[in-house]
């Protein structure tokens, strides 16, 4: 590996190349050159992506289900843009791949040889693909491939556990900001003593159902799985994960508040991760005063959930994950080894059902209260991962 001449930049400015200043993730184009290594990079050799599912989904609807076609303009993106950064819908994913080199200045504490899933998204990630995709149908989120990716300075990735298939972990990874902030919140009313009733939009897939579990785990007084179909109704119910599951299109707003209200609502944290539009006025309806709504949707319209609470004169709190916390990534992937039912739900959407060696006890946050969203909520209509919306 070369050094860069020019001063690195811990955010990546220096990998920036259109426009000149703009910051790596509202960048047109970056410059993905693995032999330039800046004092505080690494480079990663890329082993699969995933993407969020809705940049899939757009992908998948503006190319009619054409798997090629897909994974023609997957591999155009990359090669135009210098990273994967959905036009349409400004979202990415992420990856998971093997540490190659590490500059001397790095902080991250990766080695060569290390196996990681990057926990930023890769619409600020320096990414190169020199197998075109070839490897890929088109037909699913996760990209198997070969080339590389830069992390900066500030970038944030993870060691891969060994006793999780790679497949599972990396769909973990790419939502566990979900089940972080729903935890604090939960943990957060808690501590207040007034352990909530929550309910989950688009609780079947993902997201939903890891803060589902969270949300128990916090302490929750009930949970309510809000899905748009029977058959993620009965998946979710086999899941053991709520204590109500309802059927309701997060679209109609006047039918989801009197679904989740049956169910033992309104709740007072009504948490979304399902990415079609229109599903703000829902959440903000089937929420009592004074509660919370949690965003984790790429869809999410600020516009229509600030005007819409105002409108319905709802004084409720609307957060929107940021991407990252603290502990994130553990919290999840605990979560995830403690519920059997998440755990079926996820190994039903990845596949990865291969026997693997006993897991080590997982090492808990040091104060799970603190966690925050991570990576890119995603999901359609029935919740991250589903076959299609609703």
């Amino acid at each position: 590996m070369t050094a860069r001449a020019t001063p690195p930049s811990p955010i990546g400015l220096h990998r920036v190349l259109d426009p000149p200043g703009a910051l790596p993730q509202a960048a047109a184009r970056l410059d993905p050159t693995a032999h330039l290594l800046a004092d505080d990079e690494v480079i990663v050799r890329v082993e699969r992506l995933n993407l969020d599912a809705a940049g899939y989904r757009q992908l998948e609807r503006a190319h009619a289900g054409d798997g090629a076609a897909i994974r023609a303009e997957v591999s155009r993106i990359i090669t135009e843009r210098g990273k994967m950064h959905n036009p349409v819908t400004g979202s990415g994913g992420m990856l998971i791949g093997t540490v190659e080199a590490v500059g001397p200045a790095s902080p991250l504490g990766l080695a060569p040889g290390d196996r990681i899933a990057t926990l930023v998204s890769l619409t600020l990630t320096p990414l190169q693909v020199d197998d075109g995709l070839a490897a890929w149908d088109g037909l699913g989120e996760q990209v198997p491939c070969t080339g590389h990716a830069v992390l900066f300075g500030r970038s944030v990735a993870a060691r891969l556990p060994d006793d999780l298939p790679p497949e599972l972990a990396l769909a973990v990874m790419d939502v566990c900001g979900a089940p972080a902030l729903t935890h604090r919140v939960v943990a957060r009313h808690v501590g207040e003593g007034r352990p909530p009733v929550v309910a989950v939009i688009g609780a079947a897939g993902k997201s939903g159902s890891l803060s589902l579990a969270a949300a128990r785990r916090a302490g929750a007084a009930r949970t309510i799985g809000v899905v748009p179909v029977p058959a993620e109704r009965d998946a979710l119910t086999a899941a053991a994960l709520a204590d109500a599951v309802v059927l309701a299109d997060a679209r109609d707003p006047v039918a989801l508040a009197a679904a989740v209200t049956a169910a033992g609502g309104p709740a007072d944290v009504t948490v979304v991760c399902v990415d079609v539009p229109g599903c703000e006025h829902g959440a903000v309806l089937a929420t009592a005063p004074l509660g919370t709504v949690v965003f984790f949707s790429m869809a999410t319209s600020f516009t229509a959930a600030a005007l819409g609470a105002e409108g319905l004169a709802a004084d409720v709190t609307l957060l929107i994950g940021n991407g990252y916390a603290t502990g994130h990534a553990a919290l999840a992937l605990d979560v995830l080894r403690a519920s059997p039912g998440v755990r079926a739900l996820f190994e039903a959407r990845t596949g990865a059902h291969r026997p693997v060696r006993p897991a080590e006890p997982p090492v808990r946050p040091a104060d799970p209260t603190t966690g925050g969203p991570t990576g890119e909520a995603t999901g359609d209509l029935r919740g991250d991962g589903g076959d299609s919306p609703a």
